[in-house]
């Protein structure tokens, strides 16, 4: 190893993201703490690239080996800022000129009709991108009416000015290391001061360009007037330029702020790049229409800015886009987990489906990571002092209050179950024990998805729904061969099925129930009777209903419901909370929703109405569950 390891401590003057290899100390934000076995696996790989080695394959071994994220671009950063290393680095550089002397005798061998079609392809890239340039030039760089434009001035600088976050959350926005990062949850816990601080951390670079979208004109100016009390202050000849709605700094970064009241208004950015892009209150915008058109816009050429370029968004639950941004970023992973990017559509994972030589990526490499960051008011004690704040909050009628001051995303304005609560009615996985009657029951779907929930009905008659089969665009004989798969070794007395399943095809062959009997699962058909569906959603809130009762064993009150849901069923548990009614009929949910899985529940549910008992455990033999795999404390879960 030709360069000396320093293991020792680093203060470094502003915060921001730490550098490879070192974390923030918790007690002191501004002294990084060194990774030692990460340091030195970093110093290892730099002896494979002074031999040549490719910088993507190089990186993959470093964050494989060390636990730690390291892009290829962010490895050759840091191997060229090495000092040291001058005989390597001149090594390195001329096997990567032999490389490229290779590459350019390939390219005289090129035909004449070959060397004609890339030049006729590249003037017509050109002629793109200058149609491009003069619309955006006519067009102003403003999405509102633009007013005549205004010489920029100067505005005052104030020295010796400290931004410090507050810890916890709002200290993990600023630090995440994710492509897409969303702040949010309870009202007052810093999020607009988090979204403002951030693009400074990035704006010595000249190639740094931010936005900043709010939902209208009005809500724009209150971020403006955030960036005017704090820019100036931080850097030295920033300036503000009004007409335009942006700053400038000295190093020629700029920061754009907009509003973005339709969703097309987002197409007059075509064109442009942006290498940080930001969305405050995010549910405001009722489509993902605008978050996923401004992931084109993310990009940049400069090497040394690669490594901060992303999305970061702050909102509350609640409004018009609630359940976009709860499927986008709440509901694939738990709080303060990285995740890898959904599919908006199937809710699946996204991947490189090839391999891309130009950014480095490989076939199954993540499209991009994701993160979800909750803030709670007591987290910003500016706002949380005298309580009054938090007295307003408390003033509210129950979903704006579980939304705003609890930062609940299970309740939504018009909820058909506003009842549910996931303390309540979510439990951790569970071995079901002897005894309890088990079956399935099943919403179809082919273009639309269909699914099969598992369900155990202990000795009270309570519902666990244990398992969850959530498919789309699958054959009924492939489904068929899912179901009897997940259900190997698995005593399932009966099933449910939609009772449309029974439908002849115009074609004459097998209806989907009788491709599924014919494999064995014997389902009957649901209760389509004048009334049923709105019968099925009550006996469903007869279950979701939650009751104190005392439990036999520690005398203690505590909550009681008649069904509750294993945390793997996610897709009935991302669904279920959010379901609207129906506007017309207000007995009943939307069904243009997705509702596919409340309807195989409400099927269930139809099939055995709950019975009330005296107590909640007249009838359970406690001591013919094995406490050691069953935890009976879930059957009483607070």
């Amino acid at each position: 190893m030709n360069t000396k390891i320093k293991f020792t401590p680093v203060r470094r003057k502003n915060i921001g993201r730490a550098p490879w290899g070192y974390t923030p100390d918790p007690g002191d934000m501004y002294l990084l703490m060194p990774n030692i076995e990460a340091l030195k696996i970093l110093h290892e790989s730099f002896d494979h690239l002074d031999n040549g080695g490719s910088a993507r394959v190089t990186s993959d071994w470093v964050t494989s080996k060390s636990g730690v994220s390291l892009s290829s671009a962010g490895l050759l950063n840091l191997y060229n800022a090495t000092e040291d290393r001058e005989e390597g680095k001149a090594k390195r550089a001329k096997l990567v000129a032999n490389y490229t002397a290779h590459r350019k005798k390939r390219k005289k061998r090129l035909t004449k009709e070959q060397k004609i079609n890339n030049e006729i392809g590249q003037i017509q890239r050109k002629l793109t991108l200058k149609k491009r340039k003069l619309k955006a030039v006519a067009e102003g760089p403003s999405l509102e009416n633009r007013p005549e434009t205004l010489p920029a001035e100067p505005i005052p600088e104030t020295t010796n000015f400290e931004i410090r976050p507050n810890p916890g959350p709002q200290t993990e926005f600023l630090s995440a290391s994710e492509d897409e990062v969303l702040f949010g949850g309870q009202a007052g816990g810093g999020k607009s001061f988090g979204i403002t601080v951030d693009p400074l951390r990035t704006v010595h670079f000249s190639s740094h360009k931010a936005i900043t979208f709010r939902k209208t004109n009005d809500e724009l100016r209150q971020l403006i007037s955030l960036s005017k009390q704090m820019y100036p202050k931080v850097i030295k000849g920033a300036r503000w330029r009004e007409a335009d709605k942006t700053w400038e700094f000295p190093s020629g970064a700029s920061h754009w702020f907009r509003y973005l009241d339709r969703d097309d208004d987002v197409e007059s950015l075509q064109g442009q790049d942006f290498t940080h892009i930001y969305f405050d209150e995010l549910t405001h915008w009722p489509t993902p229409y605008v978050y996923t058109y401004m992931r084109s816009r993310k990009r940049s050429t400069d090497p040394q800015i690669k490594p901060y370029i992303g999305m970061r968004s702050t909102t509350n639950p609640g409004g018009p886009g609630h359940g976009w941004v709860k499927k986008m970023f709440i509901d694939p992973a738990p709080a303060n987990t990285s995740f890898i990017g959904v599919d908006m559509e199937t809710g699946d994972p996204m991947y490189w489906e090839e391999d891309d030589p130009a950014s480095g990526h490989m076939r199954g490499d993540p499209l991009f990571t994701c993160r979800f960051i909750p803030s709670q008011l007591s987290d910003n004690p500016h706002l949380n002092m005298d309580g009054a704040y938090r007295a307003s909050l408390l003033s509210l009628p129950e979903v704006q209050r579980k939304q705003l001051l609890l930062g609940d995303w299970d309740v939504a304005v018009g909820a058909a179950f506003s009842e549910f609560d996931r303390d309540v009615h979510v439990c951790e996985p569970f071995q079901v024990p002897e005894g309890w009657s088990k079956f399935r029951t099943c919403d179809w779907g082919y273009e639309s998805p269909a699914c099969c929930l598992w369900i155990a009905v202990d000795f009270d008659g309570k519902f666990w729904v244990y398992r969850e089969l959530y498919t789309k665009r699958v054959l009924a004989s492939d489904f068929a061969d899912r179901v009897i798969e997940m259900e190997a070794g698995d005593q399932v007395n009966y099933g449910i099925l939609d009772s449309s399943c029974w439908a002849k095809r115009g074609d004459g062959g097998p209806s989907v129930a009788e491709v599924l009997n014919k494999r064995g699962l014997n389902f009957r058909p649901s209760d389509r009777s004048p009334g049923s569906r709105v019968q099925g959603k009550q006996e469903m809130h007869r279950r979701l209903k939650v009751v104190s009762r005392q439990n036999p064993t520690t005398g203690q009150e505590e909550k009681y419901t008649g069904l509750t849901i294993v945390n793997n069923c996610v897709n009935l548990i991302r669904t279920l909370p959010s379901l609207p009614l129906d506007k017309s009929n207000t007995e009943d949910v939307d069904t243009k929703m997705e509702d596919h899985a409340y309807d195989a529940l409400r099927y269930g549910c139809a099939t055995r109405p709950l019975v009330p008992t005296a107590s909640s455990t007249t009838n359970m033999n406690i001591n013919s569950i094995d406490v050691s795999t069953d935890p009976v404390e879930h059957y009483f879960e607070s």
